[in-house]
C-alpha cells in the first residue's frame, strides 16, 4: 500500500563500513526498529579490505531519506553514506534465471537473449540458466519477457551502483 503514495520514491544509499563481524547485522537492524523497508541489499569487500560497501535500494519520502543516513552516521562502524542520484551514478543488478527448454520456444528464447543481451551459463535437455545484467528496468522487463516460456526459478542481485568520474567515495565530503 505504501508503494502507492505519489512522493514516495526509491533511492540507493551507498555505506562504506569497517570489514568486521556485525557490521551489517547492526545496519540491518536500524532499519528495522526504525519500520523501514529495504528493498535490496548488497554488500562486498571494497578496493580497500579493511572496508565493505553496503549497497542499499529502499523506497520512501524525503523524511525516510534523512532519518536514515542520520541514523546511518551514528553507528560506530559506518565510515560514510552517500546517497547515489541516478544521473550522477552507475546502476546494475544482475539476475539468474532457469527457463523451461521447449524445443517448440526456442526461437523465442534466443530472441529474448539477444534483445536483453543475456547468455546462457547452463543448458539442460529441459532448462536453460541464463544470466542478465543491467538496471532493474532492463531485468524486470526481461523476467516479462521469458515468464510466458516458463520460469523454473529465479535469482537477484539487487542494485550494485558507483558514482560517475575519478572521484573516490570515502575521500569525498559528506553531502545530505
Amino acid at each position: 500500500m505504501a508503494a502507492n503514495i505519489p512522493d514516495e520514491t526509491k533511492f540507493v544509499i551507498a555505506v562504506y563500513v569497517e570489514n568486521k563481524f556485525g557490521v551489517l547485522t547492526r545496519v540491518t537492524s536500524m532499519f528495522t526498529r526504525r519500520g523501514f523497508n529495504i528493498d535490496a541489499l548488497t554488500v562486498g569487500v571494497t578496493e580497500s579490505p579493511e572496508y565493505s560497501r553496503i549497497t542499499i535500494s529502499m523506497s520512501g519520502d524525503g523524511y525516510a531519506r534523512a532519518q536514515m543516513i542520520n541514523q546511518l552516521r551514528k553507528l560506530h562502524n559506518v565510515k560514510k553514506v552517500e546517497i547515489l542520484d541516478e544521473k550522477d551514478s552507475i546502476e546494475r543488478e544482475f539476475a539468474l534465471v532457469k527457463i523451461q527448454n521447449d524445443p517448440e520456444s526456442n526461437g523465442t528464447i534466443l530472441s529474448a537473449l539477444d534483445i536483453y543481451d543475456a547468455k546462457i551459463i547452463d543448458y539442460a535437455v529441459d532448462s536453460l540458466c541464463v544470466e542478465v545484467t543491467g538496471d532493474s528496468k532492463k531485468i524486470d522487463a526481461f523476467i516479462e519477457t521469458v515468464r510466458p516460456l516458463g520460469i523454473i526459478e529465479s535469482c537477484r542481485s539487487g542494485v550494485v551502483a558507483l558514482s560517475k568520474g575519478s572521484s573516490r567515495m570515502l575521500d569525498m565530503p559528506d553531502i545530505y
